[in-house]
């Protein structure tokens, strides 16, 4: 594991012996306390004799996500004994049910606008972000993210953008101050290996649209029968504690819209090992004689799967459309 991890890991399990040790002196019933202890010090020497992190059935590394959330861990997933098994496996259902209550509606209408999403986990949870925010006069704010690493893990943090997005939305910061505080909070509350991409916007009933994008792959707009990307990408949320993010703004008449997606969309493989790609994207899009957030999104799902086959799906996917309906 890279220095940095050992390091945070070894500080974590010193600051748990130490609570540990200051819990087992005033408890009365200690046993459970004086078993996490020894556990404790069995990690802290297996970190000086070389083998912390490794599986004691197979020998094979540990998998890190798993490392940093529980530096017990003593077996990789493949070695996990029956009831670590079914933990396991109640937490990810849990996990899925909390993910799918924190999801917007899947057809949007206000204000002129329609939003439409497609969000398909590669297991049980996912770690893309998505989510849609009425916030009445202030305008119709949507995301659209991906968050670094997989499984639990990832969709927890999944959970805490949410989180964070709409209490900053309901202070009324603008779209640039939000982001900014948001990567603070994500920076500050987060390990040195997570952070997130985003395509954060805000859609006015005048037609107007501010957007910013953290890292993420290039937005498509759509107007005036010509697809084009936006340009313009920044370091993604929480990788500093102090980021700038750069704010566009244009105006969509009736017609036009925005795609948004995550990179498990572009960089979907078929049985070949070929990539879907950024380009089969916008072909998909200029055969539409006219647009259509629905029906666009439709078809885009059904090419995907198309495209796909057989092949294994490796990551997760997420397909945005922004539609203006009514004109400026």
């Amino acid at each position: 594991m890279p220095a940095v991890i050992d390091n945070y890991l070894e500080r974590q399990l010193l600051s748990r012996r130490d609570k540990l040790e200051r819990a087992a002196a005033g408890s009365r019933a200690p046993a459970h306390l004086q078993y996490l202890l020894a556990e404790v010090d069995r990690a802290l020497e297996k970190m000086d004799d070389g083998s912390y992190g490794l599986c004691e059935a197979c020998h094979d590394s540990i998998e890190c996500d798993r490392l940093l959330c529980d530096p017990l861990v003593r077996f990789c997933l493949d070695h996990l004994s029956s009831r670590e098994r079914t933990a396991l496996e109640q937490d990810l259902e849990l996990a899925a049910r909390v993910q799918k209550a924190l999801l917007p509606r899947e057809s949007i209408d206000v204000n002129g606008w329609h939003i439409c999403y497609h969000y398909d986990p590669a297991g049980v949870v996912s770690g893309d972000y998505c989510d849609v925010i009425d916030a009445a006069d202030a305008g119709l704010y949507f995301m659209v993210g991906d968050v670094s690493g997989k499984g639990v893990a990832a969709s927890m943090l999944m959970a805490h953008l949410h989180a964070m997005f709409r209490t900053l939305i309901s202070v009324g910061f603008s779209l640039k101050s939000m982001l900014e505080r948001a990567s603070r909070v994500f920076s500050e509350s987060t390990l040195p290996n997570q952070y997130a991409t985003l395509v954060c916007g805000r859609a006015l009933p005048d037609g107007r649209i501010e957007i910013s994008n953290a890292g993420h792959p290039s937005p498509l707009l759509i107007r005036c029968g010509e697809v084009t990307e936006l340009e313009g990408s920044g370091l993604p949320v929480g990788m500093f504690r102090t980021e700038d993010f750069l704010v566009s703004e244009f105006d969509l008449g009736s017609g036009h819209g925005l795609v948004i997606y995550s990179d498990g969309v572009s960089e979907a493989t078929d049985t070949s090992g070929a990539e879907y790609g950024i380009e089969r994207i916008r072909k998909l899009i200029d055969r539409e004689r006219t647009f259509d957030p629905l029906r666009l999104l439709s078809n885009w799902r059904d090419d995907l799967t198309a495209f796909r086959c057989d092949a294994m799906k490796t990551d997760d996917c997420t397909m945005f459309v922004l539609g203006r309906t009514a004109s400026t």
